[in-house]
């Protein structure tokens, strides 16, 4: 067993996991304050009760990534305190500030709108939901900012053979940073907008399959009401309507969104870290050309075996340059490049172990890169083009019959998901074998400042313990995400009325929020 590798393999697991929660609370969570402004300023009842449905699956989500997200800090101490060591003068201040003062928002304001319906005035409960939504941005992006110090090191010196902040100006203004807040933040939105999507597509077609909503001659919806079952009326409808088509517009702006700026990250990575973009087009040898498919071994480390199928020339140069005539270097020249600047053999160092005077493999592995990054593309593009069919399809106000269409648009769902993982995982596999890459601007520098994964591990924790460890964390995050995926359906199936229990209870008729002076007294009736 090899301590290093069992301990990639839990960062990622556990980081990946935990990822799956972030962007949702962060892209629900602004879809939800729009809501509620919508609320406060039309006073429709359909917004209050979007605000609420959507909200109660919002605090689902937010506890269960609080719960796995604790878990991060650790690793870096037991499992890579190696690494903790080299980059604890840098990520002082980027993680300090996550914790002591985005976070802290985030929870106090969230406390504040969850027990505050009654307590506050409209106002102020409005703007402590809102506070709660820029606390989770600032959060995330002090998080990007230390990422990004990983990324591409800036403002720092070298004392002592590790990287001292002496710039914080450009350690926080990092470009990388700079272009990969808004790309995450726009990601985090596409993931609530299917999320919206995929469940108000299934509460449409379940009103249609109960059949109170039919469709004219014309093939315009007729809503209906049915008295008996809680919250089923006319404004049901419009709920489940609404919240569809707010969430794929939320999705096709943030396609688009992410599209641009990628454009400009794989721009930077290309100056950046050549080599992970260059694995991430199994671009091989220089040129212009991009490959949309390639087969062979991609795994090889010399490219020996791949061979483009399907190419478009000058696309590579556009991704990478701006233009369609510059030759951009391929694996095997960045190789040899890379092998010049920063040696051929690990040092021979107690600190790497038995990997210590071993060759240094610069290719990332490949499957995952180039994959990865078309899984990426793929899975955004496809919830985008689903959103644009939703759109069409529910323009005479409801949705299809369709059993198949209605599994469809859940399972969409997953997409957005899937193509936020292959971002990450391909960020962080592609910059290997450094857990710090280096900074090309820096070559030959005394400042350059990069570190090797293999010197990241921690040097007393054995194989047995990290092992021991991955397999408790793996069977306590399934547990977790059980526990959350029940949760989520069973409110999700409830419908509004799960998220207003003051609409099962004896009321004046309109049951649409306060102010009609029956509803439950609970206070704790929407946080459980």
């Amino acid at each position: 067993m090899d301590a290093l590798e069992i301990a990639r393999w839990q960062f990622g697991i556990t980081t990946v996991y935990h990822f799956m929660m972030v962007p949702l609370t962060i892209g629900l969570g602004l879809v939800v304050a729009v809501m509620q402004t919508a609320w406060k300023r039309t006073g429709k009842a359909e917004y209050l009760r979007m605000t609420k449905f959507w909200g109660k699956l919002f605090l689902i989500n937010f506890i269960m990534g609080v719960a796995t997200g604790i878990v991060q800090e650790f690793q870096f101490g037991m499992a890579w305190s190696e690494y903790s060591r080299f980059v604890g003068d840098v990520f002082g201040a980027p993680l300090a500030m996550e914790a002591l003062l985005a976070f802290f928002v985030e929870s106090t304001f969230l406390g504040l709108w969850i027990f505050g319906w009654k307590l506050l005035r409209p106002g102020l409960h409005l703007a402590a939901l809102w506070c709660a939504v820029i606390g989770s941005a600032v959060s995330a992006y002090f998080i990007i900012v230390a990422n990004s110090w990983m990324q591409h090191p800036v403002g720092v010196t070298v004392v002592n053979g590790r990287p001292v902040m002496t710039d914080p100006w450009a350690v926080f203004t990092n470009n990388t940073a700079l272009v990969a807040v808004p790309h995450t933040l726009l990601g985090a939105l596409g993931v609530a907008g299917a999320f919206l999507l995929g469940i108000s597509w299934y509460h449409l077609w379940q009103r249609r399959r109960d059949g109170i909503d039919t469709a004219g001659a014309d093939g315009r919806v007729i809503p209906g009401e049915d008295l008996e079952l809680p919250g089923r009326d006319r404004t049901d409808h419009r709920v489940w309507l609404r919240s569809l088509r707010i969430g794929a517009v939320v999705a096709m702006i943030s396609f688009a969104g992410t599209a641009i700026t990628g454009d400009i990250q794989g721009k930077l990575m290309f100056e950046q870290q050549p080599m992970k973009m260059a694995a991430a087009e199994a671009a091989c040898h220089d040129g212009t050309s991009f490959s949309v498919l390639s087969v062979g071994d991609v795994g090889s480390k010399d490219c020996s075996n791949v061979a483009a199928v399907i190419e478009i020339p000058g696309l590579l140069s556009f991704l990478a340059k701006g233009d369609f005539s510059t030759d951009v270097k391929g694996v095997n020249s960045l190789q040899s490049q890379y092998r010049h600047a920063y040696g051929t053999n690990l040092p021979n160092n107690p600190i790497y172990g038995d990997r210590a005077g071993q060759p240094i493999q610069y290719v990332p592995v490949m499957e995952v890169t180039y994959w990865g990054f078309r899984m990426m593309i793929g899975f955004g593009g496809l919830a985008a083009l689903a959103a644009a069919v939703a759109l069409y399809l529910t323009r005479k106000g409801t949705v299809p019959q369709s059993r198949w269409l209605m599994r469809l648009a859940v399972v969409g769902i997953l997409a957005p998901f899937g193509a936020n993982a292959a971002g990450w995982i391909f960020t962080e596999m592609g910059r290997q074998p450094f857990v710090v890459a280096p900074n090309p601007a820096m070559a030959g520098s005394v400042d350059q400042v990069f570190m090797f994964t293999a010197a990241a591990v921690s040097p007393g924790v054995s194989a047995g313990e990290i092992l021991t460890s991955l397999i408790v964390l793996t069977l306590i995050y399934a547990a977790l995400m059980v526990v959350e995926v029940r949760l989520l359906w069973r409110y999700t199936r409830g419908g509004v009325a799960s998220a207003m229990p003051e609409l099962t209870a004896p009321h004046s008729g309109k049951g649409d929020g306060p102010g009609d002076g029956k509803q439950s007294d609970d206070v704790l009736a929407f946080a459980y």
